[in-house]
C-alpha cells in the first residue's frame, strides 16, 4: 500500500526531469534561448541542473518501493 505512492512521486519527477532535459538540449542545440532576458549559459546550466536533481528524486523514490 505504501509503495504506490512511492513509484507515483518517482515516475512524476523521473518524467519532468527528463522531459526538462531533453526540451534545455534541443534549445541549446537550435541556439534558441531557454529563458528570455536571461543570460542563455546562466540559463541552460540552472535548468540542466534542475533536470539533474529531478531525475535524481525521482531514482531516491524509485529505490524506496
Amino acid at each position: 500500500m505504501e509503495s504506490g505512492p512511492a513509484i507515483f512521486v518517482g515516475m512524476v519527477f523521473g518524467l519532468f526531469g527528463g522531459g526538462l532535459l531533453v526540451w534545455t538540449a534541443t534549445r541549446v542545440r537550435h541556439r534558441a534561448p531557454v529563458a528570455h532576458g536571461v543570460n542563455p549559459v546562466a540559463s541552460a546550466v540552472l535548468a540542466s541542473v534542475a533536470g539533474l536533481v529531478a531525475l535524481g528524486v525521482g531514482a531516491w523514490c524509485l529505490t524506496r518501493v
